[in-house]
């Protein structure tokens, strides 16, 4: 703590120093705090000093700083607020947003009207970033002061008009949360929505899309009422009689016609389905689910189950919403039904999502697969997911009866199982079951009741009792038996066992008087006087029915009646049934409850509206910030924008294929040159492509044209030039650098210079990969011109390749590869450990393994099974007097990044035999528990491994100079230290040396001073250096200081350091 404080002290000094370069350092190092989650609250007085700073680069730090504590520090923050007004004006356009944006976050009413001031200049800006933060400061400012929403709504309105890319997903978010019901704001606006949604960022997509949904369901005819849909009809044929035109007149008005905006939305929404984001892909499956015809609502499935393969939680919101889905319409998921099936690794809430989904699916084509797949499922070691389904299995049974029989069968034979819970659950499902057709089933009945004896779960005690008293008259013979027997028990029954004990008294009190008479009386004495009130009002409502006496009412006439009426048939229904009145991928579809802020989606109008409230005037198009880079960007002509019949003819032409040809010369030409390369193998998308979609092809193929002229060596320049001349028509030089605005003015004009960088980035992506096929090409055609990549331009090509340790020529350069910044003049090497501890891990207790004991220890070894791994000893021993067979490592269960290189199998061990194998794990550089299941031939047991962290390291030596160098650079963050006092028998070199060495993994570094002993190692992982110092002081104390960039084990180690050398 006495550290921390030492480093904030200075840091202020830092931020108070005249030198720009010092409160540049300053302010970095506290951002990187902040990043690494530390509190950096204190310093806000020292940071806000420097608001007004002239060096750019410090003022954004400040800004970011600032965006992090305004809120917390809003006096602090009132008093700069003069400077974050003027900086509202600064030339720069990150200046200006970060103003605002801190601005915003001063949640104070005081300064309400300088917010809504700044929010509308900052809405007309000419920059679309700060457009972009004006829109988010819009939520801000009404969480702050909802009175304020009218002005706000103009705001809105007036940027929902911006073409800017880069402010259509904000504004939206900014109308969500402010006006959701102010649908006449997005009439004009929603063609432009529409065409822009495929350049939009994610996060805006997702948001847009579901705005478009709710929009859709006031604006347009539901599509389900007819399964036949048409585009447009044809014109009455010259010829046609009367009586034909008469019919065909009757069947246009029954048939259904899609509005154009409708489609328009179904359209520019499709090609979303291959985003590489989730959250994207699942808006655009519920917008189909909801919106399009239930032909096309199938295009989704496919995209949905690629999104399986992902992490486990957008694999359960997906599964959650393919539920949902696959309850009304079955044919959607049926083709994709071994996505469905279940992996021993997934956690048991995807085992019964999936299990959910595949009891939807079933049908009398598939229903002996899955119950095949099932039998599997029912054996698992997850005893939920057994349960589970057993359940799915009642539940095929009642859905197709043609399997009811083999289910049931399959069912009684779980009755045998070993494990209780099974059992169970197979009898409360058989019930359910037998109560379809109880006349077929009284051997069933039979048997469980035999089963009563060996059963004491008490829902399928109760379930068996309940099943016997129903049918009593089937089983004569059998009840009165059960009965007897339970009657014996009743006292140490559950409440649950007590009750149908109590009821099936009663019915054969009803049905068979002369046997069981004195039987009932005396469960009706026991349940008089039991402890539960519940048992007790059951039991006088019982004698009162059954046993007739002066005080019995008319009831006890109908008490036969009332006991062994009807009952009607359980349903087993599906969990998901009733969730679809929640919009699909919501919150609340999740929690299957209404969150906060959800909208209702409405039901579709009976008559459309009027559709032409959506057509607009040309606009003239918005000046794009280019203050920068002074460069005027030319401006794409924008007719075609939002004209209705060019965006539509444009449309159907892309829809019908990505080859097709369009009205201009040049578009066709670009299109041919796409194709091309789509033929090639750079594009496998088979989808409809909209009209963005082939802007982009066309500026890629253009960047493309450029990239590769510029990269052909001075020689055969001339060459090249001809060769891409043929594939490409870009009008710009190919050989001229010219900047990013001048070389694409077919690109969106409408984003800013970030926008336009990621384009960039995208761009140079696909220019590589195009570069790298040109080569291949024209080595095959034996061509012998060389391509030279320019290496600044493009990400690295060769991999890394993982090389054997024997291979590596020195230690040194091992540590370079692993990423330690070591100058050519240190020597690092890996030595050989000193000290082998002999401490030894239990792994598995011999009580716990039938047996089989295991113990483990951390041989301090390199690993033979790679170069990351921890090397591990097991030592197995058979505790039994038979011989153990097959012993192995099967299911394991890793942190992500984590591996084992688990030992070969065991073929057998002898009684009171012992064996030691090695294996290898890579722990990523953290204490977290390997997790594994040690299996021999007839059990699994389940075990983990949790290393201290002194044995993630490997030792090095280095020489005194190295250490102080290398220490030097690990200072800051990098250092962590504490006080200690030190035993007073500690304090001798050999002796804190074994000590530490014992604890640690750590190599000796020699050292000139007495009493100073340092100690170095690094991490086998990443091969990070760890240094460790103690320096001895004068009253039995000693400072430990440890210098590494991986700080959480620096910290662990110097918890675990501190009573090795403070204890006696």
């Amino acid at each position: 703590m006495e550290q921390y404080f030492t480093l904030n002290e200075d840091l202020k000094q830092m931020l108070e120093s005249s030198k720009d370069s010092a409160k540049l350092d300053a302010m970095k190092r506290i951002v990187g705090m902040i990043a690494k989650g530390k509190n950096a609250s204190e310093l806000f007085p020292a940071v806000v000093k420097n608001v007004a700073s002239k060096n750019i680069e410090i003022k954004k730090l400040v800004y970011v700083y600032l965006m992090r504590y305004a809120e917390e520090q809003q006096d602090l923050a009132l008093l700069s607020i003069s400077t974050f007004q003027r900086a509202l004006k600064d030339p720069n356009q990150l200046i200006r947003a970060s103003a605002l944006r801190v601005l915003s976050s001063i949640r104070v009413p005081i300064i309400v009207p300088i917010m809504m001031l700044a929010i509308k200049e900052a809405s007309s800006d000419l920059s679309p970033y700060v457009r972009k933060n004006a829109a988010h400061a819009i939520q801000k400012l009404y969480s702050l002061d909802p009175e304020q929403k009218e002005m706000l709504i103009e705001v809105i309105e007036k940027l929902l008009k911006d073409r800017s890319t880069l402010v259509a997903g904000s504004v939206v978010m900014a109308f969500e949360e402010v006006c959701p019901d102010r649908i006449d704001l997005i009439h004009k606006n929603y063609r432009k929505l529409c065409n822009l949604l495929v350049d939009v960022e994610e996060w805006g997509q997702v948001v847009i899309i579901h705005m478009l949904t709710r929009y859709a369901r006031t604006q347009f005819v539901s599509p389900w009422k007819d399964d036949e849909v048409v585009e447009e009809y044809s014109e009455n044929n010259f010829y046609e009689s009367d009586e034909e035109q008469k019919e065909k007149d009757r069947k246009v008005k029954n048939i259904y016609t899609m509005d154009p905006d409708h489609r328009l939305l179904l359209r520019n929404t499709k090609p979303l389905l291959q985003s590489r984001n989730a959250a994207v892909v699942m808006a655009v499956a519920q917008l189909y689910w909801h919106l399009a015809p239930k032909s096309e609502a199938s295009t989704v499935s496919k995209s949905l189950v690629r999104l399986l393969r992902s992490n486990r939680e957008v694999q359960y919101i997906v599964l959650q919403n393919i539920a949902t889905m696959s309850i009304q319409r079955k044919g959607m998921f049926e083709p994709y039904l071994k996505s469905f099936y279940v992996r021993s690794t997934d956690p048991t809430m995807i085992k019964t999502l999936k299990l959910e989904i595949l009891t939807n699916l079933a049908n009398e084509a598939n229903i002996s697969t899955l119950l095949r797949e099932f039998q599997t499922y029912v054996k698992s070691q997850d005893k939920q997911f057994a349960a589970a389904t057993i359940q799915a299995i009642g539940r095929c049974a009642t859905n197709i009866t043609e399997v009811t029989d083999t289910c049931l069968n399959g069912l009684v034979c779980l009755l045998s199982n070993r494990d209780e819970i099974v059992v169970a659950e197979s009898v409360v499902v058989i019930k359910k079951l037998l109560q379809t057709q109880p006349a077929h089933h009284g051997e069933i009945i039979k048997h469980m009741a035999k089963l009563l004896d060996n059963i004491t779960v008490p829902v399928a005690r109760a379930s068996i009792l309940w099943l016997i008293g129903e049918y009593c008259e089937r089983v004569p013979k059998i009840a009165p038996d059960v009965l007897r027997k339970t009657a014996k028990s009743f006292t140490t029954e559950d409440d649950l066992v007590k009750l149908q004990i109590l009821n099936l008294g009663a019915k054969l009190y009803l049905t068979n008087s002369k046997q069981t008479k004195l039987l009932t009386q005396y469960v009706l004495n026991l349940g008089k006087y039991d402890q539960s009130y519940d048992i007790r009002d059951r039991t006088r409502f019982i004698r009162q029915l059954i046993v007739p006496n002066e005080k019995s009412g008319a009831l006890s006439k109908y008490a036969k009646k009332i006991f062994l009426a009807q009952k009607p048939a359980p349903l087993l229904e599906s969990p998901f049934k009733d969730r679809d009145h929640f919009q699909l991928g919501t919150l609340s579809h999740t929690l299957n409850s209404r969150a906060t802020g959800y909208l209702e989606l409405s039901n579709w109008p009976e008559v459309a509206p009027d559709p032409s409230v959506r057509n607009v005037d040309v606009a003239e198009p918005t000046k794009e910030w280019t203050g920068i880079l002074g460069i005027t960007k030319k401006e794409k002509p924008m007719e075609k924008f939002y004209s209705e019949s060019e965006e539509e003819e444009d449309e159907c032409t892309n829809t019908s294929s990505s080859k097709s040809e369009s009205g201009s010369e040049s578009e066709k030409e670009d299109k041919e040159e796409s194709s091309s390369d789509e033929s090639s193998g750079s594009s496998s998308s088979s989808e409809e492509s909209s009209d963005s979609e082939s802007d982009s092809k066309e500026s890629t193929a253009n960047k493309t044209s450029r990239a590769a002229a510029e990269s052909v060596s001075e020689d055969n320049k001339k060459k090249a030039k001809g060769i891409f001349k043929k594939r490409s028509t870009s009008s710009s030089s190919d050989t001229e650098p010219t900047s990013s605005e001048e070389s694409s003015p077919d690109s969106k004009s409408e984003s800013d210079s970030k926008s336009d960088s990621e384009s960039e980035k995208s761009g140079s992506a696909t220019s590589s990969k195009k570069e790298e096929k040109l080569v291949q090409d024209r080595k095959a055609s034996n061509r012998k011109d060389v391509f030279l990549l320019d290496l600044d331009d493009f990400c690295p090509v060769t991999t890394p390749v993982a090389v054997p340790i024997a291979a590596v020529l020195s230690p040194s350069s091992t540590a370079d590869l692993e990423g330690l910044s070591l100058s050519n003049s240190s020597v690092i090497d890996v030595t050989t450990q000193i000290s082998v501890p002999t401490e030894t891990h239990e792994l598995l207790h011999r009580m716990s393994g039938k047996g089989l004991a295991a113990h483990y220890h951390f041989s301090r070894q390199p690993s033979i099974f790679g170069d990351h791994m921890v090397s591990v000893q097991v030592t197995v021993t058979n505790t039994t007097d038979q011989k153990i067979e097959n012993i192995h490592i099967k299911e394991k269960k890793l942190p992500p990044g984590m591996r084992v290189h688990e030992f070969n199998p065991i073929e057998y061990l002898e009684p009171a035999g012992s064996i030691t194998v090695s294996m290898g794990i890579d722990f990523c550089d953290s204490t977290q528990m390997a997790s594994f299941q040690l299996c021999t031939k007839d059990d699994h047991f389940n075990v983990n491994i949790q290393p201290p962290v002194g044995e993630l390291l490997l030792p090095v030596t280095m020489s005194e100079k190295d250490f102080k160098k290398e220490q030097g650079m690990l200072t800051g963050m990098n250092e962590t230290s504490a006080t200690i006092a030190v035993a007073p028998q500690n304090s001798t070199r050999l002796v804190i040396i074994e000590r530490v060495v014992k604890a640690a993994n750590l190599g000796v570094v020699p050292s000139g001073q007495d009493n100073i002993h340092r100690f170095a190692a690094k991490t086998v992982h990443s091969g990070s250096l760890m240094l460790v110092t103690v320096e001895l002081k004068e009253g039995s104390t000693a400072q430990l200081v440890i210098n590494t960039e991986k700080t959480v084990i620096g910290s662990v180690l110097l918890r675990e350091l501190k009573p090795v050398l403070s204890q006696g």
